[in-house]
């Protein structure tokens, strides 16, 4: 069994006085279709954890929605932001990732002391970080973030895949699975598809 992620990172910064400590993550840097989706959550000092959470990927979409739940009524403050799939076309899915990033914290209602991010620094946050390879499996506040994302993302990719049947977005989220890219070879790209991405230059260039 996988480790769960803990709150000592974040035991480590309340007790050097930085009370509001963020976790950030995204949901969306791989797929061919949709946004980027950043969430912000903000535990209070001396939060314990939360019973179950771990990284978004490794949970049902029922223990999402039941963990969702529980992180919004701990945290004294989360957020949800995007980067839309104009964005990440025009500037690269790196900088719509950060553009993401940076709007989720601009949304939360409290000041930020310092940030524990999922993957790679993020230099564009201009604030104090710590980027932890796989944070999202072994750091309590980005997992909590990881979750909060991929709930709204999910939803969002529900809401389209009626639109365009055939891509079966219900199922795979935008993400190029074998009939993903049958249908899109098929029919085509459509507004929601990212531009910049080789599978879909791929076939425009055909």
């Amino acid at each position: 069994m996988a480790a769960r992620p803990t709150l000592r990172r974040e035991r480590a910064l309340w007790a050097q006085g930085l009370r509001y400590v963020v976790g950030l993550d995204e949901v969306g840097r791989g797929p061919l279709a949709g946004p980027v989706v950043a969430a912000a959550v903000v535990f209070p000092p001396g939060q314990r954890a939360i019973r179950g959470l771990r990284d978004s990927k490794e949970l049902s979409p029922k223990q999402r929605e039941r963990l969702g739940l529980l992180i919004r009524r701990a945290a004294v403050a989360w957020a949800v932001a995007a980067a839309s799939v104009k964005e990440i076309d025009r500037v690269n899915i790196r900088r719509a990732t950060a553009l993401a990033f940076r709007r989720a914290l601009a949304r939360l209602s409290l000041p930020v002391d310092y940030i524990l991010l999922d993957g790679t620094e993020v230099p564009e946050l201009g604030r104090p970080h710590e980027a932890i390879v796989d944070g999202d499996a072994c750091c309590h506040s980005i997992a909590a973030a990881s979750v909060l994302a991929k709930l709204v993302r999910d939803r969002l990719m529900d809401r389209l895949a009626p639109r365009y049947p055939a891509f079966h977005w219900e199922a795979n989220k935008g993400y190029g699975t074998a009939g993903h890219l049958a249908a899109l070879e098929a029919g085509g790209p459509t507004p929601h598809h990212r531009k910049s991405f080789t599978p879909v230059v791929q076939l425009r260039m055909l």
